[in-house]
């Protein structure tokens, strides 16, 4: 007789896919959970998505970008202080220390803005934290610009009969500014009445996670704004590049052409980064840009400045200035 075959009768029980769970036995189908829910690892029950921004409480990066800005304003702050106390020497007074005071002014705003990107985002920092670096950035490069023109301006009205002299005040550096960050101010008042940044909820980018971001809402605003202060950029980079070696020695476009070397490519470089990143990491990226730029502009300009002032004294006299100037 032969002996009997014992038959193991057995089946593949399929796990739910992704974004799914069950938690019946034997169940022939599978629920999908919520759209802010995830399932766990054996996707028998749904959990809460990780919410993922940059926190003051769980990221260090958070406390290192604060750190950083508040630094840059203090140093800023204490430049500031300088100038004032010194605010009669050749030094401070050369190419219009107004427009030192505002380019200072506008730099400290750039620092602070960085807490606009920091923690959860909604509506209203995320509309005052994609247009206020604009436009303090561009006053600050309209400041530089400014300053570039009064350069060349000085520098061709020594001849006698220039009709460039007519043009040697103080009302053309400050016509300068303000027509050019007003017009960034007109683009940013367009681009918040028609469709102004939001906060937006990224639930398919990565799996159990919710990036809370901000939604520029007009791609052609913002990069408008964008492409707007590059152009500023770009022609104060010109300008001061040609206007370097003029025997002036108030002339200070070699600094500004170091700044804003440095600005342009810090921000270009920031272009596929910021493109190429999701989440947190392309708010950091943003961040680490305007706290370069901001960095740059504040060294290339008044370090040099302040160097004079606090360790070579004897630089800061009319009479050695026109001596070199002679020579």
């Amino acid at each position: 007789m032969a002996r009997a075959t014992i038959h193991t009768c057995c089946y593949d029980c399929v796990p739910c896919p992704e974004g799914e769970m069950s938690n019946i036995t034997d169940s022939d189908n599978c629920i999908r959970c919520q759209t802010d829910e995830w399932p766990n690892e054996k996707r028998d029950r749904c959990l809460h998505k990780v919410m993922e921004f940059i926190s003051y409480q769980n990221d260090t990066i958070a406390s290192a970008f604060s750190c950083v800005s508040v630094f840059g304003c203090l140093v800023t702050g204490f430049i500031f202080g300088i100038f004032i106390s010194y605010q009669n020497t050749p030094i401070v007074k050369a190419n219009n220390r107004n427009l030192s005071y505002l380019l200072l002014v506008s730099i400290i705003l750039s620092f602070l803005s960085v807490f606009l990107f920091l923690g959860r985002p909604n509506d209203v920092t995320c509309r005052l934290r994609e247009t206020s670096f604009g436009i303090f950035f561009s006053v600050a490069v309209s400041s530089l610009l400014a300053k570039t023109v009064m350069v060349c301006v000085a520098f061709k009205s020594t001849k006698p009969g220039s009709p460039w002299r007519k043009w040697l005040s103080v009302k053309l550096s400050y016509t300068i500014v303000s027509l050019c960050s007003s017009f960034q101010a007109v683009i940013c008042v367009i681009w918040l009445s028609i469709s102004p940044p939001f906060q937006d909820l990224d639930t398919d980018s990565y799996p159990g996670k919710i990036i809370i971001q901000c939604n520029e809402g007009s791609d052609i605003w913002f990069y408008s704004m964008l492409g707007y202060l590059g152009l500023l950029a770009a022609v104060s980079l010109v300008l001061a590049f040609m206007v370097r070696t003029l025997p002036d020695s108030f002339n200070e476009a070699k600094y500004i052409t170091f700044s804003m070397l440095m600005f342009c490519s810090v921000w270009i470089s920031m272009i596929p980064a910021y493109l190429s990143t999701r989440g947190k990491n392309m708010v950091a990226v943003e961040i680490f840009a305007v706290m370069a730029s901001s960095a740059g502009l504040l060294g290339c300009v008044f370090f040099p400045k302040c160097f004079i002032i606090l360790f070579k004294p004897e630089m800061n006299r009319n009479t050695d200035l026109l001596g070199k100037r002679k020579n």
